[in-house]
């Protein structure tokens, strides 16, 4: 390249690097993207958008299982695992090359390699071990991401025990799956291979599924999956691993210490991810580290002027829209923007596209009481509602907790059909500073599942109308 100095160099083009680029080039700043594989980063090629293609597979499939339910005959029902991995995989590659599109249509310069600091306004970029450029600019964005955590004694090894990223392109389907940690990629995993035939049981450390999520929301969900056939233990973990050809035997402990073998065909792996720290030229510079990720204030600056960082390397909720909102505000800062304000972490909605499907917003009931909130907290289920039960998805919940005092909403959780298409009017709700009286007098359209949203707040206040 002949021109290495920038306004502005991203290292990194996942969620929050790309947005954060195109946002700078929209301010004219010149702007540098080094991404060393895929633009899209994890969550376009290995996470948020391949896992949801093979969730539709599954969850196609699993209607079409129960068709005569709905007056219509499937026989013979099958699937092609290859194909259905075929889609996931067109699917990524189609919006990466979107990205890819985006970027050059804003200006921004792409560079395919790895970058590492070397000091304060200067990266050096490297492809396959040979040099390539020496960059400099007054500012500059890590954007770096995340990986797979593993668990001492049991790392994945790409044939038995698998992280996400093997879980996405397997070559057949696995008879029999343990799946350890049930956050949302565990869950939705668990919940994606048990639905086309697997034998799959979750194993997680805490006292229920899902555990950042609402604990009467975490418990519907269970009582669904269960009953579905998915088998869960909480409170329990795996001690150990013993590997045979095309086996793997799990030593499990249950809360008592009581130990038992399960013998699965694979194991997930799905205890949590950590920030990709190393090797980015950290110790070139003043930057701080805490628990494996990069300490940062309120828009992305750290200890180093002139360096901010975002997205899952920046901590959590680790989370692609999160990364994304965090690029935006970091470089409106970076601009000079008036009226930058910081990210209100707790409106940040999260979503577990596992069957049921979970969402949520703000505080938990417990976390709510725990802040010292006196709440009024409003329920309505699934089977009070006429667009669920037309849709044969009568089982579900949409509850919602609000400050006795104000009416201000603190929390929306959802368990059910659709729910992540939901979650997002009440996230509105919460950034406009909604109070319940808005919200009883909002119009919800009939017949449609939104209408639950509405009872559910007229519930917390006494006036719930079809239950």
């Amino acid at each position: 390249m002949a021109d290495t100095s920038f306004d502005l160099i991203i290292v990194g083009g996942g969620p929050g690097g790309y947005v954060a680029a195109i946002r700078a080039a929209q301010l004219k700043m010149k702007v540098c993207v080094v991404e060393k594989q895929h633009l899209g980063g994890i969550c376009l090629n290995w996470g948020c958008i391949p896992t949801k293609a093979l969730l539709r597979s599954a969850e196609i499939y699993h209607y079409m299982q129960h068709a005569d339910a709905y007056g219509l005959k499937a026989d013979n029902v099958g699937f092609d695992v290859g194909k259905v991995v075929q889609r996931s995989r067109k699917v990524s590659k189609q919006l990466n090359g979107g990205v890819g599109h985006l970027l050059k249509k804003n200006k921004v310069t792409v560079i395919d390699g790895e970058a590492k600091l070397n000091g304060p306004g200067k990266v050096s970029v490297t492809k396959d071990g040979k040099k390539l450029d020496a960059l400099t600019a007054k500012h500059i964005i890590l954007a770096t991401g995340a990986r797979p955590r593993a668990l001492p004694g049991i790392e994945p090894d790409k044939k038995l025990i698998w992280t996400y990223f093997e879980a996405m392109v397997p070559e057949t389907m696995p008879k029999s799956l343990l799946v350890i940690g049930s956050g949302a990629i565990g869950i939705e995993f668990a919940s994606f291979f048990h639905t086309m035939g697997a034998e799959v049981t979750v194993v997680e450390v805490m006292p229920q599924i899902m555990p950042v999520e609402d604990e009467e929301i975490s418990k519907q969900a269970r009582k669904q999956m269960e009953k579905s056939g998915l088998k869960i233990m909480t409170e329990t973990k795996v001690v150990g691993v013993k590997k045979g050809n095309d086996n793997v035997t799990a030593t499990i402990e249950d809360k008592s210490g009581k130990k038992s073998d399960l013998t699965v065909d694979r194991v997930i792996s799905a205890v949590g991810v950590q920030g990709n720290i190393e090797n980015i030229g950290l110790e070139t510079t003043k930057v701080k580290t805490d628990r494996g990720c990069i300490v940062i204030d309120e828009y992305g600056r750290t200890a180093e002027p002139g360096i901010y960082a975002i997205g899952d390397v920046a901590g959590p909720p680790m989370l692609a829209h999160k990364a994304e909102h965090e690029g935006v505000i970091c470089v409106e800062k970076i601009a000079g923007l008036n009226d930058v304000h910081p990210m209100k972490k707790e409106q940040i909605p999260g979503c577990t596209y596992c069957n049921p499907q979970v969402a949520s917003v703000g505080l938990t009931e417990k976390k709510a009481k725990e802040a010292g909130y006196d709440v009024k907290v409003g329920r309505f289920p699934f089977i009070g509602n006429g667009k669920a039960i037309a849709l044969g998805e009568p089982e579900g919940l949409v509850k919602t907790v609000f400050d006795a005092k104000t009416g201000q909403l603190l929390g929306a959780h959802m368990v059910g059909a659709e729910v992540t298409e939901l979650i997002q009017g009440y996230v509105v709700a919460m950034g406009l500073e909604t109070t319940e009286a808005e919200l009883m007098h909002t119009v919800f359209p009939h017949p449609t599942l939104s209408e639950m949203m509405h009872e559910s707040v007229l519930d917390a206040y006494g006036r719930v109308i079809h239950m």
